[in-house]
């Protein structure tokens, strides 16, 4: 895979504050190397097997390993002491096998299901204040904030309203709780930018970053 030609152009729109999140679940380690270039370092897998082949071949590299995508708990353990950051963190399971494996405390960001929809994983909306209780408990658990994902199909206005509710939600939680959660990892290749202007902190982004074959 070669990446995009107008790759810098495209990033040089993203804010410097927001942290880019190579998404390469369809790249493979040597193709990852080329995002060096440009100066990526933050790497986001979907499944443990693709994680973990990854981590072996670029373990001589300086790289920042996400986990982004569903995380069962029943493959959790192979990876927990290997990611830097969780973005999937949704079930109070989860968290305790992250106090148990970790020696060190664990970046992660809440997945909230915002739309409500059965095919999503996610902490449900209204169950955000109770989980953070909970979650508050466990000393390996570092929450930095919330992601999301957006419907399919969303309309760009319908993605901004989306995005705004979770950055919305973010500062409830702050205020009602009394946190400091300043994170949220929101936005991929189609809707990067409506997630930056709704306040996104971390986007995620795949296609984009290569070419694309007619």
């Amino acid at each position: 895979m070669e990446l995009a030609k107008d790759i810098k152009e495209k990033l040089n729109f993203i804010p410097n504050h927001v942290r880019i999140v190579a998404a390469t679940k369809y790249v493979e380690a040597e193709d990852m190397k080329k995002l060096f270039s440009i100066g990526i370092h933050n790497f986001g897998e979907n499944r443990v097997d693709s994680f973990l082949r990854k981590y072996e071949a670029l373990k001589e590299e300086q790289i920042c390993w996400h986990f982004i995508g569903h995380l069962q708990t029943n493959k959790a353990k192979q990876i927990l002491s290997k990611i830097d950051v969780l973005h999937s963190l949704d079930s109070l399971k989860l968290a305790g096998m992250i106090e148990k494996e970790r020696t060190t405390p664990l970046d992660c960001f809440i997945e909230v299901n915002i739309n409500k929809e059965e095919s999503k994983d996610g902490i449900a909306f209204e169950d955000c204040e109770e989980f953070l209780r909970q979650v508050s408990k466990y000393s390996k658990v570092h929450v930095l904030g919330f992601m999301m994902m957006t419907t399919k199909d969303s309309t760009k206005e319908e993605k901004r309203l989306q995005f705004s509710k979770l950055y919305k939600l973010m500062q409830e939680m702050n205020k009602k709780l009394n946190l400091n959660l300043k994170q949220l990892s929101m936005g991929m290749s189609d809707d990067y930018m409506e997630a930056v202007a709704e306040g996104a902190t971390t986007v995620r982004l795949g296609r984009m970053l290569w070419c694309q074959e007619n």
